[in-house]
């Protein structure tokens, strides 16, 4: 069966959700990513303060002592010079301001890759810089329409004028502060600690360290009718809770065949439902927003592979900066030490004991391929990167108790010493990328003692009371 979510519900449908959230999670995503807005907020305010501290002015309830001994106190024609002084130099210095973030951007762009301007745009200090000036420029403008001459009415806003002077001064604190800002912001390890601060905070908000419900046996969606979207664009957010409770309220289970950084294809499926219900496609709509582009939010994958992104265009012939990669891959090895106590959503929801929703799940495996798989298919033939990648694979298995997850490990480090077996043509370095594999290996097998016990492999006779002396101590830590 099939029902497509491009036509409307039945009106009148009983318990149909009106949820926005996850088109408000959107627009808060969209409102923090834009340039525009803060400078834009500046600018309105540098307007209403000024008109503010004119009707103060005019409303002569200035004191006298402050107005003679700190306020302006020159006359209109004066004001209007200072005025048009700081007007004309704060506009100046914002078109400055806007050239060196351009020139910025593109030098981003094409040694960090164009996913990584949003870091720049949605910058607070680039932001707060613009809107400084452009707001200081507003307000001058504003008080510089109010100041009459004796022939005009003899108006001079004395505060609004010392006001005034005093942005002026902070402008110039400001355009300081920015220079210092926008050269820390285009170093590379800069971004790349930033981006894996993003990393991480969407790694606390992904994951939980709660016991995940088992997932339904397959078998129950073998008549479940399937769900298509007219749609189109990256799945950017999704509210799942909400589409849990819909489907618990409505005794039915829905299985969503896409995550948040998917992309949405016209007419294709999106989820199965059993039993069928009236109104499961508005419920998909609402509780689901789409985007031109990916963003990290609510997508993990995205996150990293923004991080990986940056090392893949290091190795690149144009650039060769395996330093940049060896940071990058240090970052990505701190990742998976900090998932190492948690536990990935697996996207099962319950209610009543009864699964009402699941969602497609990012798996362990596949966060390791995508961390991984790019950067060693670039540095194949690079012995400094290659070891820097077994280096950061035994640090990981070292606080890594899970056996699982240490077969995933142990299966990029066997295809890290494959593709230098492959790709390296100098006997010496093949050997010292396979010294560093059976470092992993003895790490995994005996833990941090089992460089001690001379024995390679880690198959030494304590093996496993190494083993579990190490794990005692990582739990009781």
């Amino acid at each position: 069966m099939h029902v497509g979510i491009g036509r409307l519900a039945r009106s009148g449908q009983s318990g149909e959700i009106r949820s926005m959230t996850a088109r408000i999670r959107k627009l808060l995503d969209d409102l923090g990513e834009t340039f525009w807005l803060l400078p834009a907020l500046l600018v309105l305010t540098g307007v209403l303060v000024a008109l503010g501290l004119i009707a103060l002015d005019r409303s002569s309830v200035v004191p006298r002592w402050l107005l003679e001994d700190w306020l302006y106190d020159g006359g209109a024609t004066g004001a209007r010079t200072l005025l048009g002084a700081i007007a004309s130099s704060t506009i100046g210095v914002a078109g400055t301001v806007f050239s060196i973030t351009i020139a910025a951007l593109s030098l981003a762009a094409g040694q960090m890759g164009p996913r990584l301007l949003r870091n720049f745009t949605r910058d607070r200090g680039n932001q707060l810089t613009l809107g400084a000036f452009l707001g200081t420029f507003s307000y001058a403008l504003v008080v510089l329409r109010s100041v009459r001459t004796e022939n005009e009415g003899a108006f001079v806003p004395h505060l609004s004028l010392s006001v005034g002077i005093v942005l002026a001064f902070a402008c110039v604190f400001t355009l300081v502060y920015f220079v210092g800002h926008m050269a820390g912001r285009i170093n590379v390890d800069t971004v790349i600690e930033l981006v894996s601060e993003e990393v991480g905070s969407t790694i606390r908000r992904l994951t939980t360290n709660k016991r995940q419900p088992a997932p339904p046996p397959n078998g129950i969606w073998a008549e479940a009718m399937w769900v298509a979207d007219a749609r189109r664009g990256y799945l950017q957010q999704l509210d799942e809770h909400g589409l849990a409770s819909w489907a618990a309220e409505h005794n039915t289970s829905v299985r969503l065949l896409v995550r948040p950084g998917h992309y949405i294809f016209p007419g294709a499926p999106v989820a199965v439902v059993t039993p069928p219900v009236e109104g499961v496609e508005a419920a998909i709509r609402d509780a689901t927003a789409l985007g031109s582009q990916r963003v990290s939010s609510a997508d993990l994958e995205f996150a990293i592979r923004q991080l990986v992104e940056v090392a893949v265009r290091a190795l690149s012939p144009g650039i060769n900066d395996p330093h940049t990669a060896m940071s990058v891959l240090d970052r990505l090895g701190a990742a998976l030490c900090d998932i190492e106590p948690l536990q990935l959503r697996n996207g099962v929801h319950l209610r009543d004991n009864r699964v009402v929703l699941m969602v497609p799940n990012l798996e362990y495996d596949g966060l390791l391929d995508t961390m991984f798989h790019m950067i060693r298919q670039s540095a194949a033939s690079n012995a400094a990167v290659l070891i820097r990648m077994l280096e950061v694979l035994t640090a990981v298995v070292s606080c890594e108790r899970d056996q699982d997850r240490m077969d995933s490990l142990q299966r990029h480090a066997d295809l890290i010493v494959g593709d230098a077996r492959r790709n390296i043509g100098t006997p010496q370095d093949v050997k010292d990328v396979e010294k560093h594999h059976a470092r992993f290996v003895v790490m995994r097998e005996a833990g941090p003692l089992g460089q001690f016990s001379g024995h390679s492999d880690g198959a030494g006779p304590n093996t496993s009371a190494r083993r579990s002396n190490h794990s005692q101590r990582s739990s009781a830590g």
